[in-house]
C-alpha cells in the first residue's frame, strides 16, 4: 500500500476534520477511507465500514501476530485516544514499539484488547517482558543485579471483574492510552485499567504505533476515530529530526575519504527527501568539535572521518555516551568505524554493535558482491548490489551477535588476505575464519535499550561509490533510521547524482587530468546492473 512521507502526513492530518477533543491538540490519524499513513499485510488489514480493520479466517490464518504499522512518525510523550470492537480472540494497540526483521511484526509496549474476560486493558510487553500490569494493579517493573526482571504492585485501580463489566462484548468502547515519562497508564471507557512505571534499562522513551491482529483462532478487530496528542516536542509527528554529519579531515587525497564531500552530499539528498529530517554538515577540520548545545540537539549524529588512535569520539565517550543513552542514533562509515580496543572499542560494541579491532579485522580493496539483503528498515527499497571499494571485513561485534542484524554480507575472496599479518592487513584468526568460508559482514545495525539506534559501514573509501544508486539509499536508510524516523517502504529517496554532484565541497582540489566522462560512465554502468 502507498505510504505518505511524514511531513505530508501531519499536512494531510490537519485537514481532517476533528472533533471531540481537536481544540486540545488532537489529530486524526486515520480518514475512515482508506490505509493512507498505515502499513500493513494486505492480507488481513482493510478498511470497513469507516473502520481500520484486520481479521482472520479458518482459510486464512497468520502464522504470526502481524501488525498495522502508523508510519507518522514515533511518539514519545502522547496521549492516544480510539474506538475499538472485537470479535473472538486477542489484539493490540502497540506504542513506543520497535519492528522486528520480520516485516509487520514488532515489540515493545501493548494495550491489550480480547474478545474475553481476563486481559483488555491490561500493559503487555510485546516480545519485551510479557505481562507488566495486570488490570487493576499499579506496578514498578524493574530489573535485579542478576538481570532478572521483576514486577512490584505498589497500588490498585480497581477490581478486574469490576472492570470487565463495564467493557462492551462485540461492541464498541473507547480506549485512552497515556506515556508520560515512562509510566503508563490505560483506560476503557473512563475506567482506568492499569497503570504501570518501568524503571528497566531497556524501557523505551519512543516508538511506533502499531495495532495487532494475534496469531491463532480467526478473530475480527476494527477501530475507528483514531486521535493522537503529542506532550512533548520530541515526537516525530510534530517536529523535524536534526541530522548532524560530522566530517573528519582530509587524509587520502583526491577522490579517498572526502569526507565533507561526502557528508555534503548525503545532508543535500535527506534534506530533499520530503521527510521531516533537518540535515546540517559539521565540518571538524574547519569548525573543530561541535557544541553541546549541536550535539544535544541532534537525533541522529554520523561520523564519516579517519579512525584508529585519531578518531574524533575517543576523546568524548563520555559525552557521547551520555547522548546515546537517551536514544540520540549513530552512524559510522568506514574509517569511521575503527578505534582502538578497550575503553573506546567497548563503547562502540555498545553503541553500534561492532567496530574494527586493530590486529582483528582487516582492511583490504575488493569487489563485494552482496547477493541478498536481510528484511530490516535499513534495507528498504535496497537491490543486491556489486561494488568494488576497501570493504573492512572480520569485524569485532558484540558476544554471539547479541541484538546485532547483519545487513551487508558477503565471503570475501583468498586475495584479500596475499599481504603478511599485521595491525590491519591479516591475523591468524581472519585467516582461518576465511580458510572455513565463514562469510563475513560489512554492514550492521542494533538498536539500544531506550530506543537508541545505531549502524556501522565499512564501506566509504571510494568517493565515487556515492554515485551508485543502492549504496547510497542503503546510507540515507540508516541514517533516517537512525534518527527515529521510519524508513519508507520503498526507501528513502536518491536523487539522481551526477558526477558533477560528486565533485562539489572537496577538500582537496580537483587534478587537472581527472576524466569526468570517464568517471561518469563507471557509474553508469554500476548502476545498471541493479536496475
Amino acid at each position: 500500500m502507498r505510504i505518505r512521507t511524514l511531513a505530508w502526513a501531519l499536512v494531510g492530518l490537519l485537514a481532517v476534520p476533528i472533533t471531540g477533543a481537536a481544540q486540545d491538540g488532537f489529530v486524526s490519524i486515520f480518514d475512515g477511507k482508506t490505509l493512507e499513513g498505515w502499513d500493513g499485510n494486505p492480507d488481513f488489514w482493510k478498511v470497513e465500514d469507516g473502520c481500520l480493520t484486520g481479521s482472520t479466517t479458518a482459510e486464512n490464518p497468520t502464522k504470526g501476530n502481524t501488525f498495522c504499522i502508523w508510519r507518522g512518525g514515533q511518539v514519545g510523550d502522547f496521549e492516544l485516544v480510539l474506538e475499538y470492537k472485537i470479535y473472538n480472540h486477542n489484539s493490540g494497540i502497540q506504542y513506543r514499539s520497535a519492528e522486528n526483521p520480520t516485516k509487520w511484526s514488532v515489540n515493545g509496549y501493548q494495550a491489550d484488547i480480547e474478545g474475553g474476560d481476563t486481559y483488555s486493558g491490561i500493559l503487555y510487553g510485546e516480545g519485551f517482558g510479557g505481562v507488566l500490569a495486570n488490570r487493576g494493579q499499579k506496578t514498578v517493573v524493574k530489573k535485579d543485579a542478576s538481570g532478572k526482571q521483576t514486577i512490584e504492585v505498589v497500588g490498585s485501580v480497581g477490581d478486574s471483574k469490576e472492570i470487565q463489566s463495564k467493557i462492551k462484548k462485540e461492541d464498541w468502547n473507547t480506549y485512552e492510552i497515556s506515556a508520560k515519562g515512562f509510566t503508563f497508564e490505560h483506560k476503557i471507557n473512563g475506567v482506568t485499567t492499569a497503570i504501570c512505571t518501568d524503571e528497566r534499562p531497556e524501557k523505551r522513551a519512543k516508538g511506533i504505533l502499531a495495532l495487532q491482529l494475534h496469531a491463532g483462532p480467526p478473530m475480527k478487530v476494527q477501530f475507528r476515530n483514531i486521535r493522537l496528542k503529542a506532550l512533548d516536542s520530541k515526537s516525530a509527528q510534530t517536529s523535524k529530526k536534526k541530522v548532524l554529519l560530522l566530517a573528519g579531515n582530509a587524509s587520502h587525497g583526491f577522490g579517498g575519504h572526502d569526507h565533507l564531500a561526502g557528508c555534503s552530499l548525503l545532508a543535500k539528498l535527506l534534506n530533499e527527501s520530503g521527510l521531516p529530517v533537518e540535515a546540517e554538515v559539521h565540518s571538524l577540520q574547519k569548525q573543530g568539535w561541535p557544541s553541546a548545545e549541536k550535539l544535544a540537539s541532534a537525533s541522529t549524529i554520523v561520523i564519516y572521518s579517519d579512525g584508529g588512535g585519531g578518531h574524533p569520539f575517543n576523546a568524548h565517550l563520555s559525552e557521547l555516551d551520555s547522548l546515546f543513552d537517551k536514544g540520540v542514533g549513530v552512524v559510522c562509515i568506514h574509517y569511521g568505524v575503527e578505534v582502538p580496543k578497550g575503553p573506546s572499542g567497548d563503547a562502540f560494541l555498545k553503541w553500534t554493535g561492532g567496530y574494527f579491532e586493530p590486529n582483528w579485522s582487516v582492511n583490504p580493496h575488493w569487489t563485494a558482491n552482496f547477493t541478498k539483503l536481510p528484511d530490516h528498515p535499513v534495507t528498504h527499497g535496497v537491490k543486491p548490489f556489486k561494488i568494488n571499494d576497501e570493504w573492512y571485513y572480520h569485524m569485532r561485534f558484540r558476544d554471539n551477535m547479541e541484538g546485532v542484524t547483519p545487513i551487508l554480507t558477503d565471503l570475501p575472496p583468498k586475495e584479500t588476505l596475499n599481504r603478511p599479518d599485521g595491525t590491519h592487513s591479516g591475523n591468524p584468526a581472519v585467516r582461518e575464519a576465511i580458510a572455513k568460508g565463514e562469510p563475513q559482514h560489512m554492514a550492521w545495525a542494533t538498536e539500544r535499550p531506550g530506543g537508541g539506534r545505531g549502524f556501522g559501514c565499512t564501506g566509504g573509501h571510494v568517493h565515487w561509490n556515492w554515485g551508485q544508486d543502492q549504496f547510497r539509499k542503503l546510507f540515507l536508510n540508516a541514517i533516517v533510521w537512525t534518527a527515529g524516523l521510519d524508513v519508507p517502504s520503498d526507501g528513502v529517496k536518491v536523487g539522481v547524482v551526477t558526477i558533477d554532484d560528486l565533485l562539489q565541497n572537496h577538500d582537496e582540489p580537483i587534478p587537472a587530468n581527472f576524466d569526468k566522462a570517464k568517471q561518469q560512465a563507471q557509474i553508469d554502468q554500476s548502476n545498471s546492473k541493479t536496475k
